[in-house]
């Protein structure tokens, strides 16, 4: 219906027209869409069809992403690093069927090596038209720790297989010499293996639907209708810029940590606003640093990306066009571009929350309506082991996870996926974990009082426990467990610090458990207390009927409501006995 009704208005309206450009802007987000949906039915590994951890993204012939509707932003916000150095390294040799692959973020615009991206150019009427891709974590590519997060890692080779652009098909044929490579170097050939063929088949699938979509706008003017998508997204960004004030702002995050000691390791950014333009500084943020906790350069891009997205108007297109008015200044040995071999492996979770964070507190100045508060940092991590047949196994602890920021008008989600996904990335069910690893899930419930007190609170997080019945190595990684990481805005407070425990199963002797760091582990029961996201607003303002649902539901103490929010709830618990004056956050 879509492509009739394009095909009848392109003898009606000109090709800037708004209607026009918002209908093939839809068409292509719903390719992306389509995409996922295969790669979420055709997948092996429970990371992909339970958590959809991977991202689908269109480009077009010069590798500018023309849309990114399905997945996680981190992922595809930055993918144009991606396509482009195929370009630089294939550019005169791109044919019909063929397939590229590429993970390193030094060599091939990847953000981290557990990231595969799968290419596939577009052919319209025998021309190259664009590029179909898909991104995905993959359970394990080799390298010093099973499920791919090494947290003893100094040197990127530490991390596992650096891919650069390599072509995995030619002409529609495999090239099973590099297809036995990927899978030799991986502790889970059995899961690659379908998960590989997936990601091939969901940008068959992409391909098929730009090619035709491409033909029915006319092959000879592909070009010309992605050039005016580019530019409305370019059009609606830079309108809604106009509407901040020119200035300077300042914003930081900090970690307390390089990994192996305690340190402070900071990221610092400036924002200039001038006229429709955004520049973001990051001038006199922290040197690399010796653990896995570095950005590469198309991570920070991404995380500037999904920052400045999820501040605006949601309704601005999610293409690279809306992002030519932002700049981006990332000095290069910092924690934030950082120089080869610096290992980067966790750049796509803490790192670019920091980042993200650090952009949010400087455009909180700008707008203070916008702000959003910040997302409780994790403190789970994996168990890896082998399965009663013998096969290995990778579980990540997905269900002890921590609770989202709040902003102007909606609490903060009491459980999601971390903050530079956007909740974009599903929480499998307890049941179906149950059957895939040799675990028990004991509980999985909301934290009473974890949520940072505001006008709208900040998620839960959760309270978590399970028991893992088989020796495992289990690799942690904990941000959220030494200080309040959800930070409230325009008032807010912050949300509970997390915490983890480790017991063995048979003796119940507590293990001692790093911030980050592989354990070799008995069978173990763990206990995660995820963190609270920061709350949006004046305690106070909040309305007392909103404090009397959370007492009911047990996620808001009473005493608490009374001594924060200043709330009296009967001794019933089902009424409002008293509340003090409301005041506004405005």
């Amino acid at each position: 219906m879509q492509i009739k009704a394009i095909n009848r208005m392109r003898t009606q309206i000109t090709i800037n027209d708004p209607v026009l450009l918002a209908i093939i802007q839809k068409q292509l987000d719903h390719i992306t869409l389509q995409m996922g949906t295969v790669m979420v039915k055709t997948a092996r590994s429970p990371i992909f069809s339970q958590s959809h951890d991977f991202s689908c993204f269109l480009s077009n012939s010069r590798g500018e992403t023309i849309a990114q509707a399905d997945g996680l932003p981190i992922h595809s916000g930055g993918g144009g690093f991606a396509v482009r150095a195929l370009l630089r390294d294939f550019g005169k040799d791109i044919s019909d069927g063929d397939v590229f692959i590429l993970s390193d973020p030094y060599e091939a615009g990847g953000n981290h090596l557990p990231d595969w991206t799968i290419i596939r150019p577009v052919f319209a009427a025998g021309v190259l038209a664009g590029f179909c891709t898909n991104r995905a974590h993959q359970s394990d590519i080799g390298g010093g720790a099973a499920g791919t997060y090494n947290a003893a890692a100094t040197e990127i080779f530490h991390e596992g297989i650096r891919l650069p652009v390599l072509k995995l098909y030619e002409s529609g044929k495999r090239r099973d010499d590099l297809w036995k490579l990927l899978l030799l170097n991986s502790r889970c050939p059995d899961l690659l293996d379908g998960d590989l063929a997936a990601m091939v088949g969901s940008t068959r699938i992409g391909a098929e639907r730009m090619s035709a979509l491409f033909i029915e706008l006319g092959a000879d003017r592909a070009d010309d209708y992605l050039d005016a998508v580019l530019a409305h997204g370019e059009r609606s960004m830079r309108q809604a810029v106009r509407n901040l004030p020119d200035g300077v702002w300042k914003g930081a995050d900090v970690s307390d940590n390089d990994c192996f000691e305690l340190r402070d390791v900071e990221t610092r950014v400036t924002l200039t606003i001038k006229g429709d333009e955004l520049t973001f500084d990051f001038t006199g943020s922290s040197p690399q640093i010796k653990g896995f906790k570095n950005s590469s350069l198309a991570n920070t891009y991404s995380s500037v990306y999904v920052a400045v997205s999820s501040f605006l108007d949601k309704s601005i297109p999610r293409n690279e066009g809306a992002y030519r008015c932002v700049k981006i200044i990332a000095p290069e040995g910092t924690v934030v571009n950082a120089k080869p071999p610096a290992p980067l492996t966790m750049c796509t979770v803490f790192p670019a929350t920091d980042i993200m964070n650090a952009c949010w507190r400087a455009l909180e100045q700008t707008d203070p309506e916008r702000a959003c508060a910040s997302w409780g940092k994790l403190v789970h991590g994996i168990s890896a082991g082998l399965q009663p047949d013998g096969r290995m196994f990778v579980m990540y602890h997905w269900h002890g996870q921590a609770g989202g920021g709040a902003v102007k008008g909606r609490d903060g989600f009491p459980m999601t996926s971390t903050q530079m996904t956007l909740g974009g990335m599903s929480i499998p069910n307890v049941e179906t974990y149950e059957q895939s690893y040799p675990c028990r899930i004991l509980r999985q419930e909301f934290r009473l009082d974890g949520g940072g007190a505001g006008e709208y609170r900040g998620g839960t997080g959760v309270e978590y426990e399970a028991i893992i019945f088989t020796p495992s190595e289990h690799h942690i990684r904990a941000e959220g467990g030494r200080r309040p990481t959800g930070l409230g805005c325009v008032g807010g407070l912050s949300g509970a610090m997390a915490d983890i425990s480790v017991l063995e199963l048979d003796s119940g002797k507590a293990v001692d458990v790093p911030p980050y760091g592989a354990q070799a582990l008995p069978p173990a029961r763990f206990k995660i207390l995820g963190s609270g996201g920061g709350g949006w607003g004046y305690p106070n303002a909040r309305k007392p009927e909103l404090v009397l649902r959370d007492v009911r539901d047990g996620v808001v103490s009473v005493q608490a409501a009374r001594d924060i929010y200043g709330v009296v709830i009967s001794q019933d618990g089902k009424a409002v006995v008293s509340a003090t004056p409301r005041a506004s956050s405005a």
